[in-house]
């Protein structure tokens, strides 16, 4: 890599995914990159279409690296989405302007035999070099900056390639969970091989840490929580292990609840990721004392900025001082947030 950069063990957040209390502690926010900064709406107009954007590589690593420059985030998190897997299979997709994803549905055995993995490695060539083009940068620029590679868990991205587009509840999905798991399972199994080599590959280019998320965990019943979420993810990291024994593993099961516990316990991640909804305090007592912790500030918090947003911040840093904790949000950032709040919570966290 081009430029002088620390060693691994120097890096903040690494510190911390490796079972060290790092105060005052390291910190990124979820969807750091995006829509309430206007250098990346000048760079989103000039790309014209979000999925170019995402797979235009020097146009994605600037994203990526604009947080890094105006706050000095501990952790650079790749600028992509998580169903550029699917896409990369041959899943037909698109976004809407204020719809979100839109796919053509996959629901039957035809439907998932037309998902081409052999295909995906090319097809998503051009997200690896952004990885490569982001770790160059932070080489250069934020040598204290660890790159954060990502993927959506089997789960969540089955629930929109079933599904179709967003929804509340993923009818469809976990109908299909329920009523024919023999195909649900096949579309999983998919999902795993061809995340991990996704995710594999982004290790190989240069990411430092990678993270899973699985946003609609908090679905399923605790039996299909077990089955959906907690096997295909363990199966996952054992995957991913094979090839990168000791890259640091992020597992974000939103709205887990009490099985967050066994989640921890069975999927082999380093550091969990909590959402809004749970107590940190519970959380730390759910786990092993040097498993890392990241979360949880209330997005809507961060939006409404002054005395709500310090006094949910200094909480959550007086829960979590003297444990491993990276400091992040509850779920991601809200397009409305200004700037200027990111900046204050940035300087709160500084000041421990």
């Amino acid at each position: 890599m081009p430029g002088v950069s620390e060693s691994p063990s120097q890096k903040p957040l690494l510190r911390a995914l490796a079972g060290e209390a790092v105060w005052p502690p390291p910190m990124w926010l979820m969807r750091q990159a995006g829509r309430y900064l206007p250098e990346y709406r000048e760079i989103r107009a000039e790309a014209g279409d979000f999925i170019a954007l995402c797979t235009a590589p020097a146009m994605a690593a600037e994203v990526t690296l604009q947080p890094i420059r105006r706050y000095g985030m501990d952790g650079a998190i790749l600028f992509s989405d998580i169903l550029m897997v699917p896409w990369a299979m041959g899943q037909p997709l698109h976004f809407a302007e204020g719809e979100g994803p839109m796919l053509e549905p996959v629901r039957d055995a035809a439907a998932i035999g037309q998902l081409d993995p052999s295909v995906c490695a090319a097809n998503a060539a051009p997200i690896i070099e952004t990885v490569r083009l982001v770790r160059a940068g932070l080489a250069e620029e934020a040598p204290r900056t660890t790159l954060i590679g990502f993927a959506g868990s089997p789960f969540t991205v089955a629930c929109y390639m079933v599904e179709g587009h967003g929804s509340r509840d993923f009818a469809a999905a976990r109908g299909m969970a329920y009523g024919d798991p023999a195909l649900f399972g096949r579309l999983i199994r998919i999902l795993i091989d061809a995340s991990a080599d996704y995710l594999c590959a982004q290790a190989d280019a240069g990411a430092e840490v990678l993270m899973l998320f699985d946003s609609w965990a908090g679905l399923l019943a605790p039996s299909q929580f077990r089955r959906w979420v907690i096997e295909p993810t363990a199966s996952l990291v054992r995957a991913i292990r094979k090839r990168h024994p000791t890259i640091p593993l992020i597992g974000f099961p939103r709205l887990a609840g009490p099985m967050l516990a066994e989640y921890a316990q069975r999927t082999g991640v380093q550091c969990l990721g909590v959402d809004t909804s749970m107590d940190l305090r519970w959380a730390a007592s759910a786990v092993p004392p040097s498993m890392c912790l990241q979360g949880n500030l209330d997005p809507l918090s961060l939006v409404t900025g002054g005395m709500a947003l310090e006094t949910e911040a200094r909480s959550i840093l007086g829960a979590m001082r003297g444990r491993p904790f990276i400091f992040n949000l509850g779920h991601g950032i809200e397009k409305v947030t200004s700037p200027e709040n990111v900046s204050t919570l940035v300087r709160l966290v500084r000041t421990g």
